[in-house]
This record gives structure tokens, sequence and C-alpha cells, in this order.
């Protein structure tokens, strides 16, 4: 009897933990947000990056800032190999074309969470606002998972 009482319990906590792993999505106008999430920060550790899936389902238009409380500041990226070397620099805006996707996603296109006001913990969210050119600013919560190997 125990057991099953116990059994029951641990399906419970993770039916309740794994929803906070679940990307919130969002949307505003026609831009359409999913499958977002960032990585799990070692102590001290200032930057984090953000990813998140785009996809427009009206005319032409551009993400062209993001914020959020977790950081002192959150910058648009883009991540690409020059020859033999991998650089990563910031950018002006993020180009979502019309009835079209961008995937912001490890090794390309990405947000970067400068200046961590405190560690990314696993199970949290992050709250980040968006703002868009045309289609105005809209939030969504970004799932904080476990960090994951980097591939070199």
């Amino acid at each position: 009897m125990k057991s099953k009482l116990l059994v029951t319990m641990c399906a419970a906590m993770g039916i309740a933990l794994s929803g906070a792993a679940i990307a919130q999505n969002a949307s505003v106008g026609s831009i359409k947000i999913e499958n977002g999430y960032t990585r799990a920060t070692a102590p001290g550790q200032q930057v984090a990056g953000g990813f998140l899936k785009i996809e427009n389902k009206g005319a032409a238009d551009q993400l062209i800032s993001a914020s959020s409380p977790a950081a002192g500041e959150v910058q648009l990226h883009e991540m690409a190999m020059d020859g033999n070397v991998m650089r990563m620099r910031q950018v002006k805006d993020i180009a979502l074309p019309a009835n079209g996707a961008v995937e912001l996603k490890p090794g390309g296109l990405h947000l970067m969470f400068m200046n961590i006001k405190a560690p990314l913990t696993v199970g949290e969210t992050v709250p980040v606002k968006l703002k868009f050119a045309k289609a105005g600013e809209v939030e969504v919560k970004l799932p904080v998972n476990a960090t994951a190997p980097m591939k070199h």
C-alpha cells in the first residue's frame, strides 16, 4: 500500500515538474513564438543563450530587440564559422520573411543574455520581451533546461 502511494506521488511530482520545463508559446499579430528555452548557468556565469522558433504568417517583419529582467541586457546575436574560427557578433535585427520562419538555435542566430543577475536554474522560466518592427511587443517565458555539452 505504501509503495502504491509512493509511486502515485512520484508520478504526480514528475508531471508537475515536467510542466515547468515546457516552453510557453506566444503570439502577437501574425507572429508566433514557440519551442523557446535557455540553458542553466553556473554560479558567476554572466552570459547565456536564448533559443526559439519565430513563425511569421504575414508580411515581412523584423525582430528588433529583446529584454529580460533576468539580465542587464539581451542582445540579438549570430554565430558563424569563419574558416576554422567560430565568430559571434551582435546584429541590429533579425529578418522575418513573409509567410516564413526563423529558428534561433545554438550555432546560429540566438538571443544573448548579458550580465545575468542570478544563475539560471533548471525548472525556472526566464521572462523575455520581444519587440518586432511591425507586430509590436510580446512576452514569452523561456524554460531553463539542463546545460548541454558544447559541440566543437
